[in-house]
């Protein structure tokens, strides 16, 4: 399966958008006013599994711009 560069790029960019949103997201619980321990143990793990999905569509998206420059 091939995918275009711009397409490849995309996926660059939101893999890094999802990142930084998601560890702005953690850094504001810890700042913000005290809940209970579900929902932080909720929002870690939806931190969590969205940064693993980030470095993924990440490792996927470096793949193919790579493969697109080589030809």
């Amino acid at each position: 399966m091939n995918i275009s560069r711009l397409a490849s790029g995309f996926v660059l960019g939101l893999a890094a958008f999802m990142i930084f949103e998601w560890l702005m997201l953690a850094k504001n619980l810890g700042s913000g006013p005290a809940r209970s321990t579900a929902f932080y143990v909720v929002h870690g793990i939806l931190v969590c599994v969205n940064i693993v999905l980030a470095i993924v569509l990440g490792t996927i998206g470096w793949r193919a711009w790579s493969s697109s420059r080589r030809g």
